[in-house]
């Protein structure tokens, strides 16, 4: 019997799909001539594999050259299980990006949506997005980096730089290190069994982002949705026993106690933020610090090694500050200030660095730039360090 309930289900979801996906064919065609050019693929997948294999090779712009060339800076394609407008237009980005809140919205595909949480802060929009981005700025002030932060970045690099061996994956160890200073910051935990655990679940929702958003067919995808389950079990765990700390008068100085000081709010308004909220909140924040930090140091570290001049320069320095203080004491806020060409080079980075392939917006109602965009919009800012290296 439970054979026959599986062979129903799997039937009814593949029905489901297919049918869904030739509702939006079908609505595209009807709206063929106020579309930009382009093509949706295969059925459901569209052109989702020939992304995810274009952005595994070391070069993943010839998903986009490949249709700019044929069809013009803005096309139409289908990715993640979505009918979706590419603009690699700088002009058209602009435009988006402006009005933002006004005729477009921050909005991603539904299969992310899923990984992400509906509460996630990529995905929030008026007061509680408003309330969630202050508190998340209030807590990253000077006091906290002073007193705090700039601690735990000295601890954690040098346990972190303790335990390399033999060969080292510069990628990888970013991670680690980047991983367990959110964790700390957001929960106040040290690397552990639990934070490399949780860290092992988190990878997995990592590659389910950009995979085929269909658990039937896509193991990647089943896998990060189990995870994600994971995750998001182990850090409601958290939020209650933290809750019932609080009742008994202790407190700590980290995110999670932030916002449980969150004054009112919540999705209707009233009263604190929900265990849900505050769960998908701080699954973001792993998301938003964990590939942008960790490529950034890692790309810093290419670069001052194709610039000797520069590395010899940024070597000087550190060399100055450790002669200063010897090898045990740990950095202090002054000698952070007393940096001024890392942080030089830490600008030029992200000047030159394209950390961010591209932002998802969603238009509010049928727009005209150029041609007339569908409501899928996915702006795309083209990565400016391959045409100034």
């Amino acid at each position: 019997m439970d054979t026959i309930n599986l062979f129903l289900y799997l039937f009814l979801s593949v029905f489901a799909f297919f049918l869904l996906r030739a509702m939006a064919a079908a609505h595209l065609r009807r709206r063929k001539t106020r579309l930009p050019p382009g093509t949706v693929g295969l059925p459901f997948i569209g052109e989702t594999l020939q992304l995810i294999s274009a952005y595994k090779t070391e070069n993943p712009e010839p998903f986009i050259d490949d249709r700019v060339s044929k069809y013009g800076n803005i096309f139409t394609t289908h990715i993640f299980g979505e009918p979706t407008v590419f603009s690699a237009d700088p002009e058209t980005n602009r435009f988006i990006l402006q009005n933002e809140g006004r005729l477009f919205e921050s909005s991603y595909p539904g299969s992310i949506q899923n990984l992400l949480g509906r509460y996630s802060l990529l995905l929030m929009r008026g007061t509680l997005h408003k309330r969630m981005h202050s508190l998340t700025m209030s807590f990253a002030n000077s006091s906290i980096l002073k007193d705090h932060l700039l601690a735990d970045i000295d601890r954690l690099v040098r346990l972190n730089l303790d335990s390399w061996t033999g060969r080292v994956f510069l990628m990888e160890e970013a991670k680690k290190i980047t991983f367990n200073l959110t964790v700390k910051q957001l929960m106040s935990f040290d690397p552990c069994d639990w934070t490399e655990n949780l860290m092992k679940e988190y990878m997995l929702v990592i590659e389910g982002f950009f995979s085929i958003p269909l658990p039937i067919f896509s193991s990647t995808y089943r896998k990060a949705i189990q995870a994600r389950r994971k995750v998001a079990e182990a850090l409601g765990l958290v939020v209650r026993d933290r809750r019932k700390e609080r009742e008994g008068g202790e407190r700590k100085n980290d995110m999670l106690e932030a916002l449980f000081e969150g004054d009112g709010g919540g999705v209707e308004g009233g009263g604190g933020f929900s265990d849900e909220e505050i769960v998908d909140f701080m699954l973001a924040l792993l998301v938003a610090g964990y590939e942008t930090t960790s490529t950034i140091m890692t790309l810093a570290v290419k670069f001052l090694t194709e610039t000797p001049h520069a590395l010899s320069h940024l070597k000087e320095e550190h060399e100055e500050i450790r002669l200063r203080k010897g090898e045990i004491e740990s950095l202090q806020w002054e000698d952070y200030k007393s940096m001024p060409f890392t942080q030089c080079v830490v600008n030029e980075t992200l000047r030159i660095a394209n950390i961010i392939s591209g932002v998802f917006r969603r238009a509010k109602t049928d727009i005209s730039i150029k041609v007339i965009l569908s409501r899928h919009v996915y702006s795309m800012t083209l990565p400016i360090f391959n045409a100034i290296l």
